[in-house]
């Protein structure tokens, strides 16, 4: 071959390496540029408020298509009034002020941001991901994939603010000191409290022989051991949802599933079972110890048994449902 056309390739070689230089260094300025256009929009968006509402589009836009180099924690809800879902309600506020925290805070940057996809305005992404139940609180890594930690525990931990504030940590190295807005509702609760006491205590000032009753003590007693044997503890640390409503079937559960966490509804219900329980023993020891009529002792006894029997026998069969295999029941299954 001649020395010319050699030159000719060698040239024609290094001509197309500059142009792919070229293309690839366009392709990267573009990213870059796409890149610093969804920043500037969603700073735009948080500095009015600090839920991002999102559709599909933006959905795709913002959260699943590259190039993003922030993190994004996104909760999925159904807050229209025709859904009827209390939960989402209730942790919506909590997202809230979790995200107020994060916005008005000193350490606030582009590296996080929290939206909201509503069922009514983004149903897609809720078929897109296949998730059939509300609300829910999931995490979008700047890197990668989400994985199986990226998905919030909402049903074993409750969707606290500060619980939801340690899940971001975790995943994001992110921390975020809750704030909350004042609430006095607990101060004025306290004070009507020690108010109605003092004053009932001034008017039977004279006549101070109540607070010997031991019934009205045994009463009192009995409300603080149902009320902790019930739940009520975990349920202030954890905040944990009423009640759970399938957004699919509107079908409602409040017995939880897992023996590791509860509903508020389900501590009602168990705080209701005991007290019963416990009125058909106080029945039955009345019907033991009594000297009356012998006929109204044994209505009394069968009615005691009633409610131990059945009402232990509903207690034990909702202890089946959460500890799977337990394998005892009476009455009811």
């Amino acid at each position: 071959m001649p020395r010319s056309s050699n030159m000719y390739m060698s040239g024609g070689y290094w001509l197309l390496i500059l142009l792919l230089c070229l293309h690839s260094g366009g392709g990267q300025k573009k990213k870059e540029n796409l890149l610093a256009e969804k920043v500037e929009q969603l700073m735009e968006w948080s500095s009015r408020r600090s839920v991002i509402r999102m559709n599909g589009d933006k959905f795709r836009r913002f959260v699943k298509a590259p190039p993003r180099n922030y993190s994004m924690l996104v909760m999925f809800t159904a807050l229209q009034p025709q859904r009827q879902c209390s939960v989402c309600r209730q942790a919506n506020e909590e997202y809230q002020v979790l995200a107020n925290s994060w916005r008005y805070s000193s350490a606030f940057s582009n590296k996080l941001f929290f939206t909201v996809v509503d069922y009514d305005e983004g149903a897609d992404v809720f078929q897109q991901l296949n998730m059939n139940s509300a609300p829910t609180f999931m995490h979008f890594p700047a890197k990668g994939k989400p994985k199986r930690a990226d998905t919030f525990d909402l049903q074993r931990i409750g969707f606290a603010a500060e619980q939801l504030a340690k899940w971001i940590a975790d995943r994001t190295d992110v921390h975020i000191r809750v704030f909350r807005p004042p609430n006095y509702s607990g101060t004025i609760a306290l004070a009507l409290l020690v108010s109605l006491v003092g004053g009932l205590l001034y008017l039977r000032r004279n006549n101070l022989e109540f607070i010997y009753n031991k019934t009205g003590w045994a009463m009192a007693a009995l409300c603080v051991v149902f009320a902790m044997t019930s739940g009520q503890m975990w349920n202030h640390i954890r905040g944990p949802p009423y009640a759970h409503k399938n957004p699919q079937n509107g079908q409602v559960s409040y017995i939880h599933g897992s023996s590791q966490a509860q509903f508020v509804a389900e501590s009602h219900i168990i705080l209701l079972l005991n007290a019963a329980i416990t009125m058909g023993m106080v029945l039955l020891n009345e019907a033991a110890t009594s000297k009356g009529d012998v006929g109204k002792r044994r209505i009394i006894c069968l009615v005691g048994l009633g409610l131990v029997v059945f009402f232990f026998s509903f207690l034990l069969s909702i202890f089946r449902s959460k500890y799977h295999g337990y394998p005892y029941s009476f009455l009811i299954k």
